[in-house]
């Protein structure tokens, strides 16, 4: 099996090293790391929430958005996921699509326009 720095040590390891890479702002190498570990463990929100956010901050919007989309439809109501989605929308120029989700966002964050 050949592996490289990006995919060796244990899950754990590499959750470690994305998040380094992402604070450090090399955001296309902590996508690298996060690409695998998403795989891996599919099911969990983190390691794909950051992998969407790696990929926002690269300007991969389409992939971005592509994760996002998976984080929302298994769980509609997570706030962050909804957010950056509608952000993602707003940088492709989708500014109708990316309305709706900012708009939910904003409600489940509790941030309600006063009347």
């Amino acid at each position: 099996m050949d592996m490289t720095y990006y995919d060796h040590g244990t899950p754990a390891e590499r959750w470690e090293r994305a998040q380094m890479f992402f604070d450090a702002k090399d955001y296309a190498a902590a996508a690298r790391v996060l690409g695998g570990l998403v795989e891996e463990v599919p099911e969990q929100t983190g390691p794909r929430l950051l992998l969407a956010r790696a990929y926002y901050h690269s300007a991969q919007l389409r992939r971005a958005e592509t994760e996002l989309r998976v984080l929302v439809e298994r769980d509609p109501v997570e706030h962050y996921a909804r957010l950056m989605l509608g952000r993602t929308l707003e940088r492709q120029g989708r500014h109708e699509e990316a309305g709706s989700h900012l708009r939910i966002a904003s409600a489940l964050a509790g941030d309600f326009e006063q009347v």
